[in-house]
């Protein structure tokens, strides 16, 4: 399942409601990259299980203002697919929503509900990668994250 938004003030996630009603619960997958996604789907997988909640992937990208907004640098479409392919089956309760914005951390605020965990796939660096600032970023803004390395 692909969601698409090509407006900051227009994102959400209308089936979300459909999907973590039957629990009250969701756990969100950030997507970083495939491998890491992947690591950080296991994971979720293990914490949703235990509190008979749904997975919600989520996937955002900021595209830069030279360009329209619903034209972004990389098809969102072909990443989602490639995801999907690689995942293989996602499972009943879990479902994949991909953002186009301008501002990542502003998409987040309104995609993700406070006080479900978060999960995201981190590849550990002697420097603090994107992906790293990311996630601290979410911790700041008062969400429950659950960072998983690869090595």
């Amino acid at each position: 399942m692909l969601n698409t938004s090509f407006s900051e003030i227009e994102i959400g996630i209308p089936e979300l409601s459909l999907v973590s009603s039957k629990s009250g619960l969701a756990v969100y997958v950030v997507f970083t990259s495939i491998d890491l996604t992947l690591k950080a789907l296991q994971k979720a997988r293990d914490i949703a299980g235990s509190l008979r909640a749904s997975i919600v992937i989520v996937a955002v990208q900021a595209v830069p203002f030279p360009l329209q907004l619903d034209t972004p640098p990389v098809s969102m479409e072909f990443v989602i697919k490639r995801f999907e392919e690689k995942a293989g089956e996602l499972g009943e309760k879990t479902s994949v929503s991909a953002y186009l914005c301008r501002d990542p951390m502003n998409a987040f605020r309104r995609i993700l509900n406070p006080g479900c965990p978060v999960v995201i796939g981190l590849k550990k660096r002697l420097w603090p990668t994107r992906n790293e600032r990311l996630a601290r970023k979410l911790r700041r803004a008062g969400y429950d994250v659950i960072s998983v390395n690869q090595e």
